[in-house]
C-alpha cells in the first residue's frame, strides 16, 4: 500500500522570511544553539568528515548554497530509482542543512558541516504528480535502501499512527547492518502526547525537542520511546519550495532529530572505528539531565545531547562495541552488529502510552545545561490513510520499553 504523507505546519512561519544572501550568515545568526553547544570548540576536533547520513524525508535540494557538494545523489541504491534532489516541501532540504550544511551564502550551518548526505525521498501529500509518485518509494523501501548504503546514520523526521510490519522489518534490517537510526517522536505534546512509528519501533532512537531554556518544548510528544533530546524550537528552515528565503519555525521535533544526527556524526567522525552502539552509548552517557541515568524521563529520555563532552576527551571509553545500550528497556537481548536482531516486535508487545497532558510537563525535565529549539517541520507519513489525516490520533500504541516515572 502506498504511503500518503502530510506535513504538519511545515510552512507555518512565526516570523517574516529572510533571504540567505541578504546579509552574511543570516541563517547562522538565528541558530541560537550553536554557541551554547560550543560548536567552535567541537569543530577543532571533528566536523563530521568521513560520515554519511541518509536523510529519509521529502527530498533534498542539492543546489542550495549550503548544500552544494554535500549531497551524494549518485550513491542512492539502484533498487530505489527516483529524482532524489527534488523536494516538494522544503522540509527534507532543511533537515539536510541542519545536519551537514556548510553555511555558504548565508545558509544554515550544519552541526557536522563536513558530513555528507545521502537523500531518500518518500511519499507525502505535497507530491501530487503521478510521474513523481511512481518513482518515489514507501518508507520501508527507503529504509532498506539506506541500510544497504554507506550511510552510518539514518535520519527520519516522519511518522505514522499505525503499525507497518514492512517498516518495522526494515528498521530491524538496518540495525543488523550497524546503522544508527535517529527518529522524531512527533508533535503531539499539546494533544495526546502519543508517539507514532517508526519512533516506537525497536532500534529507533526517539528524539524529543527542548527550547532555549533547556525545557522540553510543549509540542514534543512524550512517552516511553523518547531516548534523547536536542534543540528544536525557533530554528530557521526553508519557507517554501522556491528556496528563496528562510523562515523561523516553531513547535516540532524534526529539527531536534537532525541536530541529534549531526551530533552523532561528529562523534563517529572522531572515532571511525566505533559501532553504532558505542556512538549511541556515548550520547546517552554524556547527555545533560537532572535525573538519574537509570530512570529516564518520558519527556526527554536520557537527556539533551552534548557531543562536546565526548569530543573533549580523546580517550573516551564508549563501552563494548556489540552491546546495545537500549537493549534492556527495549525488552530484549542486545542486537549485535553482524549478528541477530532479537528484540520483540511492536505488534507483539502493544500497550497504552502514558496519558499525561502537556500542562503536566515539568520545567525541570531538561538538564541544566540543555539548550534547545523547535521546528514545526515534522513530516508525518500517514500509512494507508488519506492525506487529510495530518495528526497522530488517539488510541493504543505499541510500547517496547518499561514504563517511565518522570
Amino acid at each position: 500500500m502506498r504511503a500518503v504523507g502530510a506535513v504538519v505546519g511545515a510552512l507555518t512561519a512565526v516570523s517574516a522570511g529572510f533571504a540567505p544572501s541578504a546579509a552574511a550568515y543570516d541563517a547562522q545568526s538565528k541558530q541560537w544553539y550553536l554557541d551554547p553547544m560550543q560548536t567552535a570548540q567541537m569543530w577543532k576536533v571533528s566536523t563530521g568528515k568521513g560520515v554519511k547520513v541518509a536523510v529519509i524525508d521529502s527530498g533534498v535540494n542539492a543546489q542550495t548554497s549550503s548544500l552544494k557538494g554535500q549531497v551524494l545523489t549518485n550513491e542512492v541504491s539502484k533498487s530505489v530509482s527516483y529524482h532524489v534532489t527534488r523536494d516538494f516541501s522544503g522540509h527534507g532540504t532543511t533537515m539536510a542543512e541542519l545536519i551537514a550544511g556548510t553555511g555558504a551564502g548565508g545558509g544554515i550551518k550544519g552541526l557536522a558541516p563536513d558530513a555528507k548526505i545521502i537523500p531518500y525521498r518518500v511519499q507525502m501529500e505535497d507530491l501530487t504528480s503521478k510521474a513523481e509518485l511512481a518513482k518515489t518509494p514507501e518508507p520501508a523501501e527507503a529504509i532498506k535502501a539506506a541500510a544497504d548504503s554507506d550511510a552510518k546514520i539514518i535520519n527520519m523526521s516522519f511518522g505514522s499512527d499505525t503499525i507497518d510490519p514492512d517498516q518495522e522489518a526494515a528498521l530491524q534490517y538496518a540495525a543488523s547492518k550497524g546503522k544508527l537510526m535517529m527518529v522524531a517522536v512527533g508533535n503531539e505534546g499539546v494533544k495526546s502526547g502519543n508517539i507514532g512509528y517508526p519512533a516506537a519501533y525497536p532500534y529507533a532512537v526517539g528524539v524529543g525537542s527542548v527550547d532555549a531554556t533547556g525545557t522540553v518544548s510543549k509540542s514534543s510528544s512524550y512517552g516511553n520511546d523518547v531516548d534523547l533530546a536536542a534543540p528544536g524550537v525557533d530554528i530557521p528552515g526553508w519557507c517554501d519550495t522556491s528556496f528563496q528565503s528562510y523562515c523561523m519555525r516553531d513547535g516540532g521535533t524534526s529539527s531536534a532529530t537532525a541536530i541529534a544526527s549531526g551530533a552523532a556524526a561528529l562523534i563517529w567522525s572522531a572515532h571511525p572505528d566505533w559501532t553504532a552502539n558505542q556512538v549511541l552509548r556515548s550520547l546517552i552517557d554524556t547527555a545533560s539531565r537532572t535525573w538519574k541515568k537509570d530512570d529516564p524521563s518520558k519527556y526527554l529520555g536520557y537527556g539533551t545531547v552534548r557531543p562536546r563532552k565526548v569530543l573533549e576527551d580523546p580517550n573516551y571509553d564508549a563501552g563494548p562495541a556489540q552491546s546495545d545500550p537500549l537493549a534492556e528497556e527495549n525488552g530484549g537481548p542486545a542486537k549485535t552488529e553482524n549478528g541477530t536482531a532479537t528484540k520483540p516486535s511492536a505488534s507483539a508487545s502493544a500497550s497504552s502510552q502514558p496519558s499525561q497532558k502537556a500542562s503536566e510537563v515539568p520545567a525541570e525535565a531538561a538538564g541544566s545545561e540543555a539548550k534547545s529549539s523547535s521546528d514545526s517541520n515534522t513530516l508525518w507519513i500517514v500509512l494507508g490513510a488519506v492525506a487529510a489525516v495530518i495528526v497522530i490520533g488517539g488510541g493504543g500504541f505499541a510500547v517496547m520499553r518499561a514504563r517511565r516515572s518522570q
